[in-house]
């Protein structure tokens, strides 16, 4: 299907996600978020529905830009209490047959030699379901819990996620041959060794010496995904990313950093169309337009104005609670997500952005458009997006959960179906299939992935004596 409309889910393991202060509307049920049983009924309703994965987000610091302090995230539960998404994929994973997951893991704060392992297990755990959300981190709470003074420079930080890369796709695709594991019960052989090679990599901000400690997974490497939108976020996308989250306000916004991202595809020698690109959108759905306005205005009543510029002082980097509620912003460079900040200020030259507007924006859905009405209306406004702006699918949030996720499943998936949007069934078994296409099990020729692909073949692999001999060990008796 060339026009299939791609559709992930967008969840957290937290209360308030992208809807501040919706955790209290009464069919919320957001505050389950530390039980199996939410995940797992949702995992089951997303597959009914064809999605291609639930995307988890992540965050490893708390928003205490707004106001200077952590009290209004906790007042409201915004991104806090939050825990970790790897805990539950494999519990979601064994009560569904298909449906794919993306977990999100900030690199800054991380080991590629621990890393690589953990996805590799999650790989073979969900047989190639499994994709990773690439990001560098943005919270400044989250580097000084993390060992660090400050956070560090927005480009600093994608400059070690670039080597970051480059060991684990070694570690994935070239410390273990194919063929590596025997399995042969009669002799005594689970591995054969001369297949298994160190990576010996020493480089600017990593030393891993060693070999994987995993098998060869079924995709290897992980599907990679990525969400910078800042011109050095897009390069390292452009890079490593088989599928790119955006956040926009508008058609014409969105599609010019589409085309961008495009264009920054070929420069790094890869095809237009080898990273998938999505964009926020949140949905209130109903069986008419009227029932659906109605809905969203009830829901518009449990909106936290403090909780918006909450999520927008940590996504941002600013404070505004510094500003009148009617003082128009400027664009301002810091060192947190800089989308949150240009995509108000300066992406659309059109319109006079003010504290009280980006709250009003931001109350339900986050960065993102809001699509009220009818499964009609709503998959209408959906392929309008998607084609007017040069999107392959969409990253859909909720306003309340699971109602939002159940709504788009039983009105607007079966309204995309007869259109010939989505598929009405899955094709492939993988992650990576779902994005790249039925067949493409491991990532392309294109991708920097690929270059370490039996790349270490006839180099010392473990069968070889160490470079250094252990020391030998003397025992004595007591005296």
């Amino acid at each position: 299907m060339s026009n299939r409309i791609h559709l992930n889910a967008f969840d957290m393991t937290c209360v308030s996600h992208q809807s501040p202060g919706l955790w209290r509307h009464p069919e919320n049920r957001a505050d389950e978020y530390n039980s199996l049983e939410y995940w797992v009924s949702l995992a089951q309703t997303l597959e009914r529905g064809g999605f291609d994965a639930l995307f988890l987000a992540d965050v490893l610091g708390i928003y205490d830009v707004y106001r200077n302090s952590s009290a209004p995230a906790l007042l409201d539960a915004d991104q806090v209490p939050l825990n970790d998404p790897f805990m539950q994929v494999s519990a979601m994973a064994a009560a569904t047959q298909r449906l794919g997951f993306a977990v999100t893991a900030a690199l800054t704060y991380e080991q590629p030699y621990a890393l690589a392992r953990k996805f590799s297990s999650l790989d073979h755990l969900t047989r190639g379901r499994i994709g990773w959300n690439v990001v560098t981190s943005y919270l400044e709470s989250a580097a000084r819990n993390l060992g660090l003074h400050r956070q560090l420079d927005h480009d600093a930080r994608y400059d070690i996620a670039d080597e970051f890369m480059e060991v684990v796709y070694k570690l994935w695709e070239g410390s273990w041959e194919e063929g590596a594991v025997i399995k042969d019960r009669f002799r005594g052989i689970y591995t054969d060794p001369t297949k298994v090679h160190p990576i010996n990599h020493h480089g600017k901000y990593f030393d891993v010496p060693g070999i994987h400690l995993s098998e060869p997974s079924l995709q290897r490497t992980p599907a990679i995904f990525q969400a910078g939108a800042s011109p050095r976020g897009r390069r390292f996308g452009a890079r490593h990313a088989e599928g790119i989250f955006l956040n926009s306000i508008n058609t014409a916004v969105t599609r010019r950093q589409t085309d961008a991202i495009r264009e920054e595809l070929e420069e790094a020698g890869r095809s237009r169309n080898d990273a998938k690109i999505y964009a926020l959108i949140t949905t209130v759905v109903a069986d008419s337009d009227a029932k659906a306005e109605r809905l969203y205005r009830e829901y518009q009543q449990y909106v936290s104005r403090e909780g918006a510029m909450t999520f927008y002082g940590g996504w941002s980097g600013l404070d505004l609670s510094r500003y009148a509620s009617e003082e128009e912003l400027k664009y301002l460079d810091t060192n947190a997500a800089r989308s949150a900040l240009s995509i108000f200020t300066t992406a659309d030259p059109g319109k006079s952005w003010t504290p009280n507007s980006i709250a009003d924006y931001l109350g339900i859905g986050g960065i993102g458009p809001v699509l009220v009405g009818s499964a009609e209306t709503v998959a209408d406004e959906i392929e309008r997006w998607v084609d007017e702006s040069g999107l392959d699918g969409i990253n859909l949030a909720y306003a309340i959960t699971p109602g939002s996720f159940e709504q788009f499943t039983d009105l607007v998936v079966p309204e995309l179906r007869k259109r010939g949007r989505t598929w009405s069934d899955y094709e492939g078994s993988t992650l990576r299939e779902y994005v790249a296409g039925s067949g493409n099990l491991r990532v392309n020729d294109q991708h920097p992935a690929a270059a370490y692909r039996g790349a270490y073949t006839n180099q010392p692999s473990a069968a070889d004596s160490k470079a250094s001999p252990t020391p030998e060990i003397v025992l004595t008796g007591k005296n």
